[in-house]
């Protein structure tokens, strides 16, 4: 007989605990989040029911933003009001930023060749990860050929152009071409869990931020503002899930001068190692790129990069039943999906695999990397372990000879 879900309002208190406990241990990125959050909340907790549970997914994974984060955000919502929302967020991320807060902080003080190993094998993570992303996504979202045309049409142009920030123009394109080409697909409806007027009040904010921080930050270039854009608009255009946001943040912060591509693999790599949402990275970067208050900028990069998707979480849940009555709206994001896979192909290539990949030893290594990940009996910490160890023995075999 199926659990039903639990009438009544529970606690902050109670959100958090569980939020925490989920953020301390959901390894795998935002499907195994997913599955996770359902034996949790719908399972074991019936604080909500299935369906209730389904529609909650089917609006947040066609949002931009983290996904599982989303999730978890409205349920908290759903339990204990705009506190339990809060609560479950920060349960949730908290365990995976602040263990990346503490590798920049530890990077800082590395130096030499040992430095330079475990860097490098880092990339070599982030080459076995992306290219995973790149051909799960495939196989989901590129179902016929006019999506496929799309997803290589996407990856040739970020490629030809050698420019990550034309990934918007990119996905505008793909909106179209889905509109003329593709099928007209359902557009799941989730019950309201936000009033009319907080969900307007919401986008209003997303779209107040998304228009006034980039004059700002072109009045103060090297600001905290400057910095608040570059996270806030990367998690503002993110669709098809945390490792999309990769080209968007690298184009934006390593040409600009804020980190280097080094620091900026190595953290992407780390992000693989600690439980919780991939987009959590945003406290590695932000210490990286504020070296005089380190603290701050990840605390900074943190809020911003997650905020575009929570606020558009709450609009959504309100006034998506309104905008799904468009028959030919699933045609355009069927495009704009099977653009995302031309995106992180794009990246995969560049700056990933021309940044990692040096030789036949490199590509060795990131090979048997993508074969664990894909096996899935081993969990991405195998994969960091993996690469990083076998790329200090590397630099102890080279100093020897």
């Amino acid at each position: 007989m199926p659990q039903q879900a639990s009438p009544t309002p529970g606690s902050v208190a109670e959100v958090l605990r569980v939020a925490l406990r989920l953020g301390l241990g959901s390894f795998g990125g935002p499907i195994a989040h997913l599955g996770y959050f359902e034996r949790v909340y719908v399972r074991e907790l019936a604080w909500l029911s299935s369906e209730e549970y389904a529609s909650l997914v089917g609006l947040c994974q066609i949002l931009p933003g983290p996904t599982s984060s989303q999730v978890g955000f409205l349920i908290g919502m759903h339990r204990a009001g705009w506190r339990g929302a809060l609560a479950a967020w920060l349960g949730f991320t908290l365990p995976s930023a602040l263990l990346l807060y503490a590798c920049a902080r530890l990077a800082a003080h590395l130096h030499g060749p040992l430095a330079g190993a475990l860097v490098h094998g880092l990339k070599l993570v982030a080459a076995a990860v992306v290219a995973q992303a790149v051909w799960s996504m495939a196989r989901r979202l590129c179902s016929d050929a006019a999506t496929w045309l799309i997803a290589l049409g996407a990856m040739a142009l970020l490629l030809a152009t050698g420019d990550a920030n034309a990934q918007l123009v990119v996905l505008a394109a793909a909106a179209a071409a889905g509109l003329l080409w593709c099928h007209p697909t359902a557009v799941p409806v989730t019950r309201a869990a936000v009033q009319w007027r907080p969900a307007t009040a919401a986008l209003a904010v997303f779209l107040l931020l998304l228009v006034t921080l980039p004059p700002l930050s072109w009045r103060y270039p090297e600001s905290g503002v400057a910095l608040a854009q570059v996270f806030y608009r990367a998690g503002a255009l993110v669709f098809g899930g945390g490792h999309v946001v990769l080209p968007l943040l690298r184009a934006a912060l390593v040409p600009a001068g804020w980190l280097s591509d080094d620091a900026f693999l190595a953290g992407y790599g780390l992000a693989q190692a600690v439980p919780g949402p991939l987009f959590t990275v945003a406290a590695y970067l932000g210490a990286v790129a504020a070296p005089a208050a380190p603290a701050g900028g990840a605390a900074l990069a943190l809020a911003a990069i997650f905020a575009p998707g929570l606020l558009l979480a709450l609009a959504g849940s309100s006034l998506w039943s309104k905008l799904a009555q468009h028959a030919r709206l699933g045609a355009a994001l069927t495009g704009v999906n099977a653009a995302v896979v031309g995106v992180l192909a794009a990246a995969l290539y560049d700056p990933v695999w021309v940044n990692a990949v040096h030789d036949g030893v490199d590509l060795a290594v990131a090979a048997i990397a993508l074969l664990l990940l894909w096996s899935g009996r081993a969990p991405p910490l195998a994969a960091v372990l993996l690469c990083t160890v076998a790329s200090l023995l590397r630099l102890a075999f080279d100093l020897r000879a």
